[in-house]
């Protein structure tokens, strides 16, 4: 805006603000906040009828397009448009206030900064949009889907756009002479925000860590410490585990890089290991026959595989059978199904060949 032009609106200003006072028999300062409502009323009617035109040619542009990463657009462009009218209205009433103009400068320090910051905010939103967009476009749907990358990506723009940002903005506002000086303020502000969240920027950096190494992903199944459950959600400063009790686990992500976690996304196959003890009534014939019996009893079940049976110890009531076998799957309640019906199996192919197992009442007749 031309310095006449400023001229022009201050006269016509001051020209309505006399004509309150004189008409209206008031003093000064109410005709000027009667001038500031007048303003802001016919700006916002304004402002709304200019929304509603632009929200309808975006509209209008959205529908005669095919693909959704326009609509995303349109809705981030709707917001910037009505929040942009709304610092337009709020700046020009406050104008004829007489008062606030020992605090012009600061009034305008901080529309410029909203306005930069608002422009910085649209512009990480369309590029997130459109790096979303490109991913969905190229993502391999053979493969898992891999968040880590695009969530990494989407900060650091993010996180590169509000930079540029700032510098800009300490550039026009003066607070600095040079860009030399304006990028040592900001070490100098770095050191001192660091120290002051230092706990936060630990997590802040786990979380790139995570997304840079991938120890896990979204859906793995790992075990923290005493914890075990499904990764729903890797955050900035933390990560959220569904439990296999049902509740959420939330563990802050520098706990999970300094600690050992448990993965069992690579997990084909589970092994499992158990023992059998059988009555010392048992004859030496019958024990040879139980490493067969127990093997194929295992081939028969659907998902395990045998690995060895051993008659392995002299337990201090009972013969005791070290059993190995593995489930073909990772599921841990497919694991639950299949043992359940090698436990039955067993238990049946005894009952056949008339094997004792050993419980309470054997333990019993031992001791006396």
């Amino acid at each position: 805006m031309s310095q006449n032009e400023v001229a022009t609106n201050t006269g016509i200003v001051a020209n309505l603000c006399d004509i309150f006072q004189r008409t209206l028999n008031i003093g000064a300062t109410s005709s000027e906040i009667l001038v500031s409502v007048l303003l802001f009323s016919v700006i916002s009617l304004v402002g709304w009828v200019l929304y509603i035109v632009v929200s309808r040619c975006i509209t209008i542009w959205v529908k005669k397009t095919t693909t959704t990463l326009d609509d995303e657009i349109a809705e981030i462009v709707k917001v910037i448009v009505a929040t942009l009218i709304g610092i337009l209205v709020i700046r020009f009433s406050l104008s004829p206030l007489s008062f606030l103009e020992q605090y012009s400068n600061v009034l305008d320090s901080v529309f410029l900064i909203t306005q930069i910051l608002l422009i910085a905010y649209a512009v990480s939103k369309i590029i997130n949009i459109f790096i979303d967009g490109i991913t969905n476009r190229t993502a391999n749907k053979n493969q898992k889907n891999t968040k880590h990358s695009t969530f990494l990506l989407k900060k650091v723009v993010t996180a590169a756009v509000f930079v540029i940002a700032i510098i800009l903005l300490l550039n026009l506002l003066e607070f600095t002479g040079t860009w030399e000086t304006t990028i040592a303020s900001l070490g100098i502000g770095a050191v001192v925000v660091g120290f002051a969240l230092n706990s936060t920027l630990s997590d802040l950096f786990s979380a790139f860590t995570i997304y840079i190494d991938r120890p896990f992903e979204i859906d793995d199944f790992i075990v923290v410490g005493e914890h075990s459950g499904t990764v729903k959600n890797i955050g900035i400063l933390t990560t959220r585990l569904q439990l296999l009790q049902g509740e959420e686990l939330v563990v802050s992500n520098k706990e999970l890089t300094s600690s050992y976690v448990r993965n069992f996304r690579k997990l084909k196959k589970r092994r499992i290991v158990f023992n059998i003890g059988v009555s010392y009534d048992t004859p030496t014939e019958t024990l040879k026959k139980i490493p067969s019996i127990i093997i194929d009893v295992i081939k028969n079940v659907k998902g395990a595989s045998p690995q060895f049976v051993n008659f392995n110890e002299f337990g201090e009531y009972s013969l005791r059978f070290f059993i190995s076998y593995f489930v073909n799957v990772p599921d841990y309640g497919s694991y639950l199904e299949v043992q359940e019906r090698i436990n039955l199996a067993i238990r049946e192919a005894f009952e056949r060949e008339g094997i004792e197992m050993a419980y309470l009442k054997n333990i019993t007749l031992l001791r006396r």
